[in-house]
């Protein structure tokens, strides 16, 4: 597969090999505990690594059959999936960089400064929960919004870094003659990205603004974060109103697979943490039981994971093509 031969060669580090040879295929559990130990990865962020690698080899199956029907000649369609696991790399750490690492819990701290990391939005926070205004429940809510606000920013910065390193290495992967096509398609099109990222956390600054100071209103269409982002572009988008409702309703689908899986990642970290408390003691049947317990736990969070990232990216691409049709 062209990305993972790129992988090979632009990134030498074993470890990110081995990320990309063996979880891309099985999730192994000596690559699991390789990455928990060297990564510091948490089981629930190994998981979403494992259902991000599995849409970028779906990505690259269909690009194989492109390919050997002569459809991607000029090498547009394998550069996108070039950026696109680099994207994956940077967002996961497996650069080689250190500063692209960050928090990830949908737990609420009490001290929440190493969680989002800018003043602007602790500021936001502290205001929220010393107000009154929220009930537990919807304090829960506000602190998922504030994670997705943060997690916005982080993919901003990968996305820009990445973009950033692949044009000036861009004549290291192809030929001359290539060039100019590429960097006004491909290139071109992640400054669209940018741009669209850009502005969706604008948007998204202000609606915490706005919640954080007035709380929430009497009638919430949505609850999850991604699936309000999603709703607000589609409003603006260039749907009928026949098909605005049906994404409407295809947005209520979304938003219960989501809970469903945000389910089983806190089931498995609870899972995680037993069988660590487990194997301190050293009691050979409890460990089998718990560990039999966890992979099952594992195996069914990497594939709701895996389902409900590709679900985003479809209704992400619908949006997308309405906007621009509207433009």
């Amino acid at each position: 597969l062209p990305a993972l031969s790129t992988l090979n060669s632009k990134f030498p580090l074993p470890q990110v090999r081995l990320v990309a040879h063996d979880l891309s295929h099985s999730g192994l559990s000596h690559v699991r505990s390789f990455l928990l130990g060297q990564l510091h990865l948490s089981p629930v962020r190994l998981a979403e690594l494992h259902s991000d690698l599995k849409i970028q080899e779906r990505d690259e199956l269909n690009w194989k059959k492109l390919k050997v029907e002569g459809l991607d000649g000029d090498g547009e369609k394998e550069a996108k999936l070039v950026h696109n696991l680099n994207v994956i790399l940077a967002r996961y750490g497996l650069d080689g960089r250190k500063d692209t690492q960050t928090v990830h819990s949908n737990a609420l701290n009490e001290d929440t400064q190493d969680e989002l990391g800018d003043p602007r939005l602790e500021k936001l926070w502290h205001k929220a929960k010393t107000s009154g205004k929220f009930s537990s429940e919807e304090l829960d809510k506000l602190w998922r919004e504030f994670l997705h606000y943060k997690e916005k920013i982080h993919e901003y910065n990968v996305l820009l870094d990445t973009l950033s390193r692949a044009e000036e290495g861009y004549e290291n992967l192809l030929s001359p003659s290539d060039m100019t096509h590429i960097k006004s398609d491909t290139l071109a099109s992640k400054h669209s990205e940018l741009k669209d990222r850009l502005r969706s956390i604008n948007q998204g600054l202000d609606r915490l603004r706005k919640v954080s100071h007035q709380g929430y209103g009497p009638a919430t269409e949505f609850e999850e974060p991604r699936v309000i982002d999603l709703w607000d572009l589609a409003q603006s988008a260039n749907f009928t109103e026949k098909e605005l409702e049906s994404f409407r309703e295809e947005l209520k689908h979304f938003e219960a697979k989501i809970e469903k899986h945000n389910h089983y990642q806190k089931q498995l970290e609870i899972s995680h943490q037993k069988l660590k408390h487990v194997e301190s003691i050293g009691d050979p049947e409890h460990i089998s039981r718990n560990k039999e317990k966890y992979v099952l736990l594992e195996e069914k969070t990497k594939e709701l994971g895996y389902k409900v990232k590709k679900h985003l990216q479809d209704l992400s691409s619908r949006v997308s093509r309405a906007r621009h049709n509207e433009l």
